[in-house]
Parts: C-alpha cells; sequence; structure tokens
C-alpha cells in the first residue's frame, strides 16, 4: 500500500507492508518513532519501532534519509497529528543514508541550496507538493483538449524555422564550428542551418488546417543569456491552434482552459496546495508589507475561477495607465508614453490588481510590438492580438487570430524582414484552402509557478537549465 491509501483506510488492525523513505527519527531507548513518506503525498506516515522487538543495532542504522520497508498492524494513533500509525513487527533496510553526509537533514533549507541537491530535492515536502502538482496540472492539460475534441500534434524540436523572430536559438549541427573557414551548411547533417525549436506554433497551423483543432505540449528552447527567475533555457510550451477560429472563439477557449486547469489542481491536490499556502503565508512574514501579496495562494487560484475576465483593448489600456499611479507616493518605473509603448510586468499586475480586481485580457495590440503571423485589423495600425494577465505574474497566456490572407501575410514578412524562402511551407497553406484560424501560447512552468505559489521558475521544473547551469 502507499502511504497516501495508508493514511486515508478507515479498517485498522490490519497487517500491512509500505516502503519509503525515512523523513525523521525520535524515540528513547524504549521506542522509535519513524516518519515515512513514500512520495505519494505531503503527509508521512509514523511508524512506530519497539525497541524490546528489534535489535538495537538495526534501529542505530535507520536514519534520515534512509530507505526501508516496514510491516505491522496498522492502528489508532495516541498522539496528535496523525490518525493512523503502523505498529512495526519487522524493519529491513533497503538502502541506507549515512548521517552525517546526508544533505537534506530535518531542517529548513534555502530554495538555493536545494537547486543544487535537484537529485534530491523531490524528498522535501516544498517539491514534493510541486511536482505532484505539475503531473496533476499536465494531466488536465491533455484532459481538457482530448475531451473537446484536439488532436495532440507532436511539432518538431530540431526545426529550422525561427517562428518569433528571436534570433536567441541552440543551433543544431555536426560541423566543426572552429575550422577557421566560411561555413557550408549544405553539408551539414540536414543541408541546411537548424536549431532547437522555439515554438511549436507555426507547424500547428499547418495541422489544423487538415484536423481542425490540435494542441502541441512540448519542449522549446530560447538560447536567451538571462538569469532573472521568470527565465528558462528549456521550457514546456503549450499551443492549441484551431480552424475557423476568431479572436473572440480564441479567447473563450484560453479563458475556458485556464479555469478547467486551476479548478482540477484544487480538486486533486487540496493538501498539496493546503501546505504550499502555509508555505508562502509563512515566507511572506519576513518581507516587507507593501511587498506581500494581497491574497493568500488559495485565494488567488479561487480569484481566477470565480470572476469572469475583464476584455479592454490595448489603446483603452494605455489610457487608463497614462492617468493612473500603482500607489499614492510614487509613479510607474517604467512611464507610459503612448500608443506604441509595450507594457510592463507592473502595468499588467495594476489593471489586474488594483483597477479592475479580475483577471484581464487585453487586445487589439499594435503591429509594431507583435508577431508577422497576427492577422492586421482595418485601421492597418493594430493587430488582433490577446493577452490574458493575473495577478502577482502579469501575462501568463499571448495568442492571436492569425493572417489568412496571402498578401497581407507576405506584406508583414517584408516589413519585418522574415524569410519567405524558409517558411514556403506556411505561406502555401494561405494559397491552397487557407480560412480564419485562431491560437494561443502558454508557457507551462508559467502557469505552474502561478498554481503553487513559487517565485522562481528553477523551482517548479525537476531540472532547471539556464545559463552556465546543465546539471543533472
Amino acid at each position: 500500500m502507499t502511504v497516501k491509501e495508508i493514511l486515508a483506510t478507515k479498517d485498522t488492525n490490519n497487517i500491512i507492508s509500505v516502503k519509503g523513505w525515512v523523513k525523521t527519527k525520535r524515540g528513547s531507548k524504549n521506542v522509535s518513532f519513524i516518519a515515512l513518506n513514500d512520495g505519494s503525498t505531503i503527509n508521512s506516515i509514523q511508524v512506530v519501532a519497539e525497541s524490546d522487538s528489534f535489535n538495537e543495532e538495526l534501529l542505530k542504522k535507520i536514519t534520515t534519509g534512509s530507505c526501508i520497508c516496514v510491516n505491522g498492524k496498522l492502528v489508532k494513533s495516541k498522539g496528535q497529528g496523525q490518525v493512523n500509525e503502523i505498529l512495526a513487527s519487522s524493519v529491513e533496510i533497503l538502502g541506507k543514508a549515512d548521517a552525517k553526509e546526508y544533505p537534506l537533514q530535518p531542517k529548513k533549507h534555502s530554495l538555493e541550496f536545494l537547486r543544487e541537491k535537484a537529485h534530491l530535492r523531490f524528498r522535501t515536502n516544498t517539491f514534493s507538493a510541486i511536482f505532484r502538482i505539475r503531473h496533476a496540472l499536465t494531466f488536465a492539460v491533455h484532459k481538457f483538449f482530448n475531451d473537446r475534441g484536439f488532436v495532440n500534434l507532436h511539432t518538431p524540436i530540431i526545426t529550422g524555422a525561427d517562428a518569433e523572430g528571436a534570433g536567441e536559438m541552440f543551433q543544431v549541427t555536426n560541423l566543426d564550428l572552429e575550422n577557421g573557414k566560411e561555413i557550408d551548411f549544405s553539408k551539414d547533417f540536414f543541408g541546411k542551418k537548424t536549431h532547437l525549436t522555439v515554438s511549436g506554433q507555426l507547424e500547428a497551423e499547418l495541422g489544423a488546417m487538415g484536423l481542425g483543432k490540435v494542441y502541441t505540449f512540448g519542449p522549446t528552447f530560447r538560447a536567451e543569456n538571462s538569469n532573472t527567475s521568470r527565465h528558462l533555457s528549456e521550457f514546456w510550451m503549450i499551443e492549441p491552434e484551431v480552424a475557423f477560429a476568431s479572436l473572440d472563439d480564441n479567447i473563450l477557449l484560453a479563458e475556458e482552459f485556464l479555469k478547467y486547469c486551476i479548478d482540477y489542481c484544487i480538486k486533486k491536490n487540496p493538501e498539496d496546495l493546503k501546505f504550499l499556502n502555509t508555505r508562502l503565508e509563512e515566507e511572506e512574514k519576513d518581507i516587507k508589507k507593501e511587498l506581500r501579496s494581497e491574497m493568500s495562494l488559495l485565494d488567488r487560484l479561487n480569484f481566477i475561477i470565480n470572476n469572469d475576465f475583464v476584455r479592454l483593448t490595448y489603446r483603452e489600456a494605455i489610457e487608463i495607465l497614462k492617468n493612473s499611479k500603482p500607489n499614492k507616493k510614487k509613479k510607474f518605473n517604467y512611464i507610459i508614453n503612448g500608443f506604441g509603448a509595450d507594457l510592463q510586468s507592473e502595468h499588467e499586475r495594476f489593471l489586474v490588481e488594483k483597477k479592475f480586481k479580475k483577471p484581464v485580457i487585453i487586445t487589439d495590440y499594435p503591429k509594431n510590438i507583435k508577431a508577422f503571423y497576427m492577422r492586421m485589423n482595418d485601421d492597418n495600425e493594430t493587430v488582433r492580438a490577446m493577452d490574458i494577465l493575473f495577478p502577482t505574474i502579469g501575462e501568463i497566456i499571448g495568442g492571436s487570430q492569425r493572417e489568412e490572407r496571402l498578401d497581407k501575410l507576405e506584406s508583414r514578412m517584408e516589413e519585418m524582414n522574415v524569410s519567405k524562402e524558409e517558411i514556403w511551407w506556411y505561406l502555401e497553406t494561405r494559397k491552397y484552402g487557407s480560412c480564419i484560424h485562431s491560437g494561443f501560447g502558454l508557457g507551462f512552468e508559467r502557469l505552474v509557478m502561478f498554481i503553487t505559489g513559487m517565485k522562481n521558475i528553477r523551482d517548479v521544473i525537476p531540472f532547471p537549465r539556464t545559463p552556465q547551469s546543465a546539471d543533472f
């Protein structure tokens, strides 16, 4: 049985067997109390090992971090904090842990320290909760789209197309790049210059043009030399694409998707979220009052589920921000000068947390700050784009109605110096049975951060990849 199953059972006095890792051990000459956890739940089961039944040397070898198998009777606990406990009849040590060297001693460890011990941090309460929630969220994503008739599309990891025009890409080659000669990529493995993908969107559009509704869920890569708490070099993206869908259809899908995923985690991982909620409250006691979140983690999640999302255009947002202050004492750090300004996180959070007190969707951005593939509005200044803004983190989703008109698309590509030869196949879909279609992109780790309350993206992915860091 798992620890989760044991803690939930009402049938005591049964003989059971459980395996797991020792979280703590305490006691006296007469009895040892062992907190055992197998990763199935945030809670540990208490194992009571009476000295009369066990060899003293065996009990000494049971230390924090060791892996053991326990057989015994499940009984009602006499102590506080747990309903059931195991009265051990036998204990087998499956794997020893040196008591002096084991890094995860029963004390508080910093998140920075635990990142250096990523091979062991799954055993801590914080990270076991995070990665159980990450699993639940992964399942929720697939269930949401599957139940609505979407086809999961595995888009290429190695590609010759730069969907975003970012230029910050990891090159893929088997050529010697240090020979001092001009590189002839026609002799490379793929016969052309290739890199790790920054997005599966363009390929998802191709799938939608024959399958109707598709979504991608896979790794993407950015060679951006950034060490901020919001950037990774390798991360996971969710990118649905729907044929015959307008921007309004896209917005409705995105709102439904976010609410579904958050609600799923609340229902499936209540104890993990309760633990993380308490953890965040304790963490924020040590920071300045003005920097603390106004809502608890659980309040924040229910804030999304229980509110309709506010919609406004970029122009409306700019006018609001030009005439607002984040608080009485100071203005925004980044001053809004007018149309064409790129909104910063402080502006996005102000709109959500102060102005509307609801999640916010901003539409119709200036074409000059958005990608080439977004459909041009009739004003020839804005595009049918949308961003969804959440409390604490700002933008959570970015999407658009795609430009289905070949002449308009080619014109935008020329304006932005995007190679037509490189993505000829993308242009051909506008020649053969083109139709309106829309989609959005969601950085999976950003959503995990929001649901878990973690402030650093390195703490919501098992093995983070960042500049100068590719351990594990």
